[in-house]
C-alpha cells in the first residue's frame, strides 16, 4: 500500500504552487471544501468519503464495509447523504443493502439494476449534486456493462479551488486497468480515452491497491519509460493512501494509456487500438513478474 509522500507532492494542510508533471506525481487532498478520505476495505479494495467541508455532508463511494465507513464519516465529523456505485461486483456493491438500512434517507446511485438498493439509476452525462458538489457520470463499459465513474467538482465558489476528482471503480487503476469480464478491448480503449479527456490535474480514485504488481508490468512492457521510475520511487518512498495520482501522471505512466507507443505496440505486436488492448491485457493476465 502507499503510504508516504514525496517531497514534491502537495501538503494536506498547504497546498503548494502547481509543478509540471515531469517533477510532481502523486498528489494529496488539499484542505479545501472538497476533500476525499480514503476508506481500505477487505483485502485490497477502498471505499471513499467525498465530503463537501462546507456543510459537513459526504457521499460514499461504493461502502462495502458500513461500519467502518460509519466509523470514518464519524471521525470526520460529517453526514453521509448518498452512496455512488461503481459497478454491481460484490466487492464493490455488496455493502448497498446495509447501507440502505443504515441510512435510509440517502439515495443509492449506479448504473444497473444489478446493483443490490439501487435508488437511482444513472447513465452517461447524468449529473447530481452531493451538497455543494457536482457530480457527472462518466458510463465506461467493459469491466462491467454497468460501470459508471464519478467525476467530483467543487461548486462552492468558496476557498480554494479542488482539481477535481474521478472515482474510477475497476476501469482505470494507478498504471493499469481491469478485467474485461464482460467486455472487449475497444470498450476499455474507449474507457480510458474517455477518462483521458478530463483535466490533466484530476485526482484518480481507484477501486483497488493493485500498485506494485501493475507498476511491475509496466516495467516489463514498457521498460525505458522514464515516467515509471518516478512512480517506482514514489512507491519506495510510500504513499498514504488519500495520495493518488493524476489522469496526466497516468497517461503518461500507464500501459494501457500509452497504445500508440512504440514500446507498447511492439510488445503486442501492434495493430489497431482494439487489438492492442486485448493483447496487452493477455500479457497483463499471465504475467507472473
Amino acid at each position: 500500500m502507499l503510504f508516504a509522500l514525496s517531497r514534491l507532492a502537495r501538503s494536506l494542510s498547504t497546498p503548494l504552487p502547481p509543478s509540471p508533471l515531469l517533477s510532481r506525481s502523486f498528489v494529496s487532498t488539499p484542505v479545501r471544501n472538497m476533500k476525499v478520505v480514503p476508506v481500505p476495505v477487505r483485502d485490497d479494495n477502498y471505499a471513499y468519503l467525498l465530503i463537501d467541508d462546507a456543510t459537513n455532508k459526504a457521499a460514499a463511494v461504493d461502502p462495502y464495509d458500513v461500519p467502518k465507513v460509519k466509523a470514518a464519516a464519524e471521525k470526520e465529523g460529517v453526514q453521509i447523504i448518498a452512496a455512488l456505485t461503481t459497478h454491481h461486483h460484490f466487492d464493490h456493491s455488496g455493502g448497498n443493502k446495509a447501507f440502505a438500512e443504515a441510512f435510509p434517507d440517502a439515495p443509492i446511485y449506479g448504473g444497473s439494476d444489478k446493483i443490490p438498493a439501487l435508488t437511482n439509476p444513472v447513465k452517461d452525462k447524468d449529473e447530481f449534486n452531493v451538497a455543494n458538489i457536482h457530480v457527472r457520470c462518466l458510463a465506461t463499459p467493459c469491466h462491467t456493462q454497468d460501470s459508471i465513474c464519478y467525476y467530483a467538482t467543487d461548486k462552492s465558489g468558496a476557498g480554494a479551488p479542488h482539481p477535481g476528482t474521478v472515482f474510477t471503480g475497476d476501469t482505470l487503476f494507478v498504471a493499469g486497468c481491469g478485467r474485461f469480464f464482460e467486455g472487449t478491448g475497444a470498450e476499455m480503449h474507449a474507457a480510458l480515452t474517455y477518462l483521458g479527456t478530463l483535466p490533466a490535474e484530476t485526482v484518480v480514485h481507484d477501486g483497488h491497491e493493485y500498485t506494485k504488481g501493475n507498476l511491475a508490468f509496466a516495467k516489463h512492457v514498457d521498460p525505458e519509460n522514464p515516467a515509471l521510475a518516478r512512480l517506482e520511487k514514489l512507491i519506495k518512498d510510500g504513499v498514504i493512501p488519500a495520495q493518488r495520482t493524476t489522469i496526466g501522471d497516468e497517461k503518461e505512466w500507464n500501459p494501457f494509456m500509452r497504445l500508440d507507443s512504440s514500446p507498447i505496440q511492439k510488445a503486442t505486436g501492434g495493430g489497431d487500438p482494439a487489438s492492442v488492448m486485448d493483447a496487452l491485457r493477455t500479457l497483463k493476465n499471465n504475467f507472473r513478474g
